[in-house]
């Protein structure tokens, strides 16, 4: 099985070496907003000659928005816009083109509906302090050295890696492994280089493979699952949240900058900065860390994953809860579920974001019409059932893995009467799933992912 996956390792630069990808990220940004400005030059033409009632045919030519069209004319004009060209690698400036190719293009499909999800705004200019330094390669001598510390970039040479390389290295030794492109970022005060690459990937199968487990979601545990095993939630924000305060206030007694008077920043308040950015690394470092070890345990162990297909933006309005939400990563675990279901040979079922998993008793079936957040235990008035809120969930997560498996391919008997999903608010039918109308809340999948929102079948 071939999939494209990234290999991302910290990098030791010396001075030297970090002036250099400096300069290219520089570049980069230099052709960006050098293609971008000529872009917006051309579309205030045209409109302003359409409104002196220049008919189309006359208007002043379009230009190309596309990647190859964008480096012609870059190409045509870079000796005199930067004289310093030949000084820094080419992918230095198809960076920059690349990312406002992109940039555009999913501007116009959003406007034109082509697109899904929240509209996207037009391309903004980068800014040489506040853009986060990159640089992408994709031609040229990129490889991994045989001591596995050290790799190989066009013009910037020999790297030293903070970590070793071997698994990637070995990949590439066994020839299951292909290097398409090198991105070199600086992340959380430290520079990173990413390797997509393309890897042949052996079938593997679960270790529990007719097991099945439903997967919930929260706060109080960042997951519970229907097997009765409880995942600490491990509150890396709020375990920071004091150092990360006493770094603001130290942040905010120096001397920053101000756009409106021209001012720089002082160079204490550029170290305060740093310092404060490597806390905030550490945070996400650490909850990544996490949510990889649980996610890959579910993956590799059990053979079918229940979960739910959480509104976490909607969430997210809850200000109450907002910061313990995003610290948990909900979306995050759903999104490498996702991808190492298929890695491993097990199956993800998304439970229908409708679905009222927590109000519906895992005994005997029966629903309730309403379900507090302050009760956190389930009572079942039909059957006399008690028993933790997020286990009942999960244990109807599980459930559903049977009922996908009696329908086959087509969707699964709804469960449930109708629940009042705000006061005052509509009253969501408990319909079959995957067929709510078009542009109702939850229909849209979210941006870039493929698998569907019914209970289907993710891979």
């Amino acid at each position: 099985m071939k999939t494209i996956q990234a290999y991302r390792f910290a990098l030791d630069l010396n001075p030297g070496q970090e002036r250099a990808v400096l300069a290219h990220a520089g570049a980069a940004r230099v052709a960006h907003n050098w293609a971008l400005a000529r872009v917006k030059a051309v579309m205030d033409q045209r409109a302003a000659e359409r409104t002196y009632g220049v008919p189309d045919a006359l208007l002043t030519e379009s230009i190309s928005w596309t990647l190859a069209g964008l480096r012609k004319a870059w190409n045509a004009i870079k000796p005199d816009v930067a004289p310093w060209w030949a000084e820094v690698s080419k992918e230095a400036f198809n960076t920059g083109l690349d990312a406002l190719a992109r940039g555009l293009k999913n501007w116009a499909d959003s406007r034109t509906g082509k697109r899904k999800g929240r509209p996207v705004g037009f391309p903004r200019f980068k800014s040489r302090r506040r853009t986060t330094p990159s640089v992408r390669f994709t031609t040229g001598t990129i490889r991994v050295e045989p001591d596995r510390k050290h790799v190989v970039l066009p013009r910037l040479g020999r790297l030293k890696l903070h970590e070793s390389a071997r698994k990637l290295a070995r990949r590439l030794d066994n020839d299951t492994a292909r290097i398409m492109s090198a991105t070199v970022r600086r992340d959380g005060g430290r520079w990173h280089v990413s390797f997509t690459v393309e890897v042949e990937r052996a079938e593997r199968t679960p270790a529990r493979p007719d097991s099945v487990v439903g997967v919930d979601v929260g706060i109080k545990h960042l997951a519970v699952l229907s097997t009765g095993e409880l995942v600490d939630n491990p509150r890396h924000l709020v375990a920071a949240q004091a150092r990360l305060r006493a770094l603001g206030r130290a942040l905010s007694r120096r001397t920053g900058p101000d756009r409106r008077t021209d001012r720089r920043a002082s160079k204490r308040w550029g170290r305060a900065a740093a310092r404060l950015g490597r806390a905030h690394a550490r945070v996400t470092n650490l909850r990544r860390d996490g949510l990889h070890k649980l996610t890959t345990r579910l993956a590799r162990e059990h053979g079918t994953i229940v979960v739910e297909d959480l509104n976490v933006t909607g969430m997210l309005a809850n200000r109450r809860l907002a910061r313990h939400i995003a610290d948990a990563g909900f979306a995050e675990i759903r999104r490498q579920l996702d991808y190492k279901a298929t890695w491993n040979g097990s199956r993800l079922i998304v439970a229908d974001r409708w679905y009222p998993s927590s109000k519906t008793c895992s005994g005997c079936g029966a629903t309730k019409a309403k379900l507090a957040l302050s009760e956190r235990e389930y009572h079942c008035e039909a059957c006399g059932l008690i028993m933790d809120r997020d286990r009942n969930a999960a244990a109807n997560l599980a459930g559903l893995a049977a009922e996908f498996d009696t329908a086959g391919s087509g969707p699964v008997a709804a469960r449930g009467a109708d629940q009042k999903t705000r006061v005052h608010g509509q009253v969501a039918v408990k319909r079959e799933p995957g067929t709510t109308p078009v542009g109702q809340t939850g229909t849209v999948p979210p941006q870039g992912r493929t698998t569907n929102h019914a209970l289907t079948r993710a891979h």
